[in-house]
């Protein structure tokens, strides 16, 4: 069968440990522009290549201005980036609200979208 199957996994290198992510066709990692998230990504794509995942990719999140988009390539040069997602307020307003993201009309879900079409188009 030829299906997707996303899994969100807690931030930190924990589930891979405990192997939760046997099994898995590809890891995408989702990092912030900061010294810590990408220190934590690096361990992930570590040990994810240890127990075998080879198809891993990247998120960019929390993105606010160019300048972060480009501290994440220049400090992740090995990591294939699937995409960037810009921080939007609105995000927050509607968690807060009580609201899906999915119907806020913005910038934000037409690069998630984006993010998605590259998820599809790479199945296996």
């Amino acid at each position: 069968r030829r299906e997707i199957v996303i899994l969100d996994m807690e931030a930190g290198i924990e589930h891979l440990g405990r192997g939760t992510a046997r099994g898995v066709d590809k890891m995408i990692i989702v990092v912030e522009p900061g010294t810590r998230s990408i220190e934590t990504a690096s361990r992930i794509k570590h040990l994810a290549e240890d127990i075998g995942i080879k198809n891993i990719a990247v998120v960019g999140n929390k993105i606010r201005h160019n300048s972060d988009k480009e501290f994440l390539k220049a400090h992740m040069p090995d990591f294939n980036f699937l995409g960037f997602i810009h921080y939007d307020e609105k995000i927050l307003e509607a968690d807060l609200n009580n609201i899906s993201p999915l119907e806020l009309n913005t910038e934000l879900m037409e690069e998630v979208g984006k993010i998605a079409e590259k998820i599809v188009a790479d199945k296996p």
